[in-house]
């Protein structure tokens, strides 16, 4: 039967296809930290009490970049190149969303209008996480070899949405809610298109080192296809909605520690 803990089970037993998924989200954890870490550095003086939590998001990407490599390493393996059209980070950038690359490597401050642009970027790929990590843990929890670490990022997804809700609405509150409501739609209309175009990329990749029959690949990309639909229709307005988070604060200590094996 064809579901997404059998699907990712496939994906878990075969070394090859464990690498890429691994080489796949440890690239793109990484380079949210790195993001996130310019961001910090870059807030204006009316944002400084963000700087602590924006670096705080950056250091946990950067810690589930490190957990996702050590995954692999304890199997044997080594990162692998990851293919640019399953690069989710690098084609939102090309899509214009959230802050550019060229913007963060210079050392101007950034505005409050640009501290709002990142809020509703991460907010929406935030959402994205959290509902993938939730999957995850729902069935591989409990996995040996994994399932310390899927807890784990899984609670810094949700601690991150958190945060994204929280900051938000204070900045609504001080007068910025059309325009947050503006960049919200633009990012979320945006992410699907990308994540549709990643997940095609993916499976398509995972099916030719797994060797699915073509029906089966063509049942999972009319899925992906559907999934898009449903989202581009109704669906994307789960990830511009703001409310306030059960989380209070969620981003206001210091990094939790990567298992040992990280």
């Amino acid at each position: 039967m064809l579901s997404a803990k059998s699907l990712f089970q496939e994906i878990v037993d075969d070394d090859e296809s464990f690498a890429l998924f691994c080489s796949i989200a440890a690239g793109g954890e990484s380079q949210g930290g790195w993001e996130n870490a310019r961001i910090a550095a870059l807030v204006p003086p009316a944002e400084r009490r963000l700087a602590p939590r924006i670096a705080r998001h950056g250091a946990d990407e950067d810690k589930h970049g490190r957990i996702f490599v050590a995954l692999m390493r304890r199997r044997g393996l080594e990162p692998v190149p990851v293919p640019p059209d399953t690069d989710y980070t690098m084609l939102l950038e090309r899509a214009g969303i959230g802050l550019s690359h060229d913007r963060l490597r210079t050392e101007r401050p950034l505005t409050v209008r640009d501290v709002v642009t990142y809020l509703s970027h991460s907010r929406v790929t935030e959402q994205r996480a959290a509902e993938q990590m939730a999957l995850l843990r729902r069935h591989f929890g409990d996995h040996p070899d994994i399932g310390r670490a899927v807890r784990m990022i899984a609670d810094d997804e949700d601690n991150h949405l958190a945060y994204c809700h929280e900051e938000l609405l204070r900045l609504a509150r001080a007068g910025h809610g059309p325009v947050i409501q503006r960049t919200l739609r633009a990012c979320a209309l945006a992410e699907i298109r990308v994540h549709r175009d990643v997940s095609l990329a993916v499976m398509a990749r995972m099916g030719r080192i797994l060797g699915w029959p073509r029906t089966r690949s063509a049942v999972l990309a009319a899925g992906i296809h559907a999934m898009y639909a449903w989202e581009r229709f109704a669906g994307w307005r789960r990830m511009v909605s703001l409310e306030t988070p059960e989380r209070r604060d969620a981003l206001g200590g210091p990094a939790t520690a990567a298992p040992e094996y990280a």
